[in-house]
């Protein structure tokens, strides 16, 4: 083996291109054409085995662009033979640089080491990337559904996703959908299947239980002489006492906007038990509604229980994205501006903050306690001085966090709009059902945007 490196002449059809972290080539007409006339400026880096064969380290599309372009001979830098992991680590650091690794490659490489050995937290040191985006594209590729996105060009974010949702048809077409047609939302979908699958799996748990308790369960009941389930609540014994839970022999099932359930004790068939319903029905000449909802107001509820799910999933999403802000290096653009704006003109945003949201955003360290006024961000302002901007972005958007409900898509305010608006700034996509609160006003410039060219940069 060489000493030290050598530069030689060789033809480029007798080096060998061994598994490349770089799949597609790119061979375009233009490259080819280019090394047709000018030859291969550039040296190829290779090593020469004990059995005399060179193999390509670095420099497989030269070479192929130099085969494809007919050229007799190309430099070629040798070098003493390198280790597996130390190859394919050499070659993904030198893609990275010139930006020429598609996430694909990225993911597969990632995977070559990690059968060889390499754990996730070497790879992320040696290739500069996050142990988390590391982790990530190992999971991807290890699922056929993650496999096969990465395969169609799809990111590594993207591949996860459809990881997580393999096996789920209805899922899986939805998210492809989105990421064909409305591809910002995808993080926004993925959070709504995440909540929806939570969801169902409690109510069949939930469901399970009842039933293994010998209950019946229903779909509808009332507090009425003319509903056939009553609720136990509005029921009366044979003998004129309230009824209680134990005389429920069947339960209704009702779930709220955020996906919870509840089982509510019912009654079935209680007039034949002997029962009686504790009220009359009585409107007292009010303009309550008679009979069943019309087909345009079931549409309006629909909506608004969708709209209300689709806030909450979003809230997940938001805080996720201000979490990934302030991991960062760097303060985003614009912070002191905004935080002083916040403070100024909506001090709820100050005063009212949730401080485990606040300290979940900036990345604290803390143990659940019960204790009486327990801020976590308070405790980890009192640790360390260090990146103390961070934690003051972090407890304004935990104090904007609070203002905002589920339903605050039917009465936006200014104060949502400035917030969101910031976000969007700096980088997140707002939901369909966000974009409602976004779009409300008549100017969607905040006050935060026109006053940004007097702000100090990072």
């Amino acid at each position: 083996m060489n000493a030290t490196p050598v530069l030689e002449w060789l033809d480029p059809a007798t080096l060998t291109v061994d598994t490349n972290v770089r799949k597609d080539a790119a061979l375009t007409k233009e490259f080819v054409a280019s090394i047709a006339e000018h030859g291969v400026l550039e040296p190829v880096i290779a090593h020469r085995k004990d059995d005399g064969t060179v193999h390509v380290l670095m420099g497989q599309r030269r070479t192929r662009g130099a085969l494809e372009a007919a050229r007799p001979l190309i430099p070629v830098m040798v070098t003493d033979s390198p280790d597996e992991a130390e190859r394919i680590v050499t070659q993904v650091v030198e893609n990275i640089q010139r930006a020429e690794l598609t996430e694909a490659d990225e993911a597969e490489a990632y995977h070559q080491l990690s059968l060889i050995g390499v754990p996730a937290s070497a790879i992320a040191k040696k290739t500069g990337r996050t142990k988390t985006l590391v982790e990530g594209a190992l999971r991807a590729k290890a699922s056929e559904a993650g496999a096969t996105a990465l395969g169609k060009g799809w990111s590594i974010e993207e591949a996860l996703i459809m990881a997580e949702f393999e096996g789920d048809e209805g899922a899986t077409e939805e998210l492809e959908s989105v990421i064909m047609d409305e591809p910002g939302q995808l993080l926004h979908v993925a959070q709504l299947l995440r909540d929806r699958r939570e969801s169902a799996a409690a109510l069949a748990t939930l469901r399970e239980e009842l039933i293994a308790q010998g209950k019946t369960i229903v779909e509808d009941a009332g507090h009425y002489g003319d509903d056939d389930n009553l609720y136990v609540t509005a029921a009366k014994r044979p003998d004129g006492e309230p009824a209680s839970d134990e005389d429920a022999n069947a339960c209704l099932i009702t779930t709220d906007y955020r996906g919870q359930h509840r089982a509510h004790p019912v009654i079935t068939g209680w007039k034949d038990l002997g029962f009686t319903p504790k009220y009359e029905r009585y409107d007292g000449g009010t303009a309550g509604q008679k009979g069943p909802m019309t087909d345009e107001q079931k549409a309006e509820r629909k909506t608004l229980i969708e709209n209300n799910k689709a806030m909450l999933s979003a809230t997940t999403v938001r805080r996720d994205f201000v979490k990934s802000l302030l991991a960062r290096k760097q303060a985003p653009k614009g912070w002191q501006y905004f935080t002083v704006h916040a403070i100024t003109h909506h001090p709820e945003t100050a005063s009212g903050y949730d401080g485990k949201v606040a300290a979940e955003m900036v990345g604290a360290k803390f143990e659940e306690s019960d204790r009486w006024a327990w801020n976590p961000l308070r405790d980890h302002v009192a640790k360390t001085s260090t990146r103390a901007e961070f934690s003051l972005i972090a407890l304004v958007c935990a104090g904007y966090e609070k203002t905002i409900a589920k339903d605050s898509w039917r009465s936006p305010s200014q104060t949502h709009r400035n917030y969101l608006n910031q976000l969007v700034a700096w980088g997140y996509t707002a939901s369909e059902t966000e974009q409602i609160i976004l779009d409300s006003g008549t100017d969607n410039t905040t006050d935060t945007d026109t006053e940004e060219g007097t702000e100090t940069s990072d």
